[in-house]
């Protein structure tokens, strides 16, 4: 079953970001041109042996990554992001949560943006942001 970008927009990216009281025009339409962009890559590659999960295309690594060198020192959206999570189903197998719940791969998607914000732009390794200036 599609989603089509409106529902994308209007009932998930927008009420993620009210919930992790991030919200902006700009926020909202940067996350809606990265879902854009990697399900049309996802779309053109053959990705299947990839191990990256849902709209986002969010690889293991990168999970992990944002957990462990931003969330965990910014309690206060970790906690957000946290509760956006299945709770029984993230404790199990938490990268599939990036598949399976759309409001969490949301949120993660954008705690990547804040914690990488050069990731794209640069070929270098990112470094990781300050998350008392996010």
């Amino acid at each position: 079953m599609d989603l089509s970008p409106k529902e994308l927009r209007e009932m998930v990216i927008r009420p993620t970001l009210v919930s992790l009281d991030k919200y902006s025009q700009a926020a909202e339409n940067l996350l809606m041109a990265i879902a854009m962009v990697k399900q049309e890559n996802s779309q053109r590659l053959d990705t299947q042996c990839d191990k990256n999960y849902g709209i986002f295309q969010i690889d293991v690594p990168s999970h992990q990554r944002v957990w462990d060198k931003y969330l965990a020192f910014n309690p206060e959206l970790a906690s957000k992001i946290r509760g956006l999570a299945s709770q029984r189903e993230f404790l199990k197998h938490p990268h599939l949560e990036l598949a399976t719940n759309l409001s969490y791969a949301t949120a993660i998607a954008w705690a990547l943006h804040l914690a990488y914000p050069q990731a794209k732009k640069t070929s270098a390794s990112p470094s990781v942001r300050n998350p008392q200036t996010s």
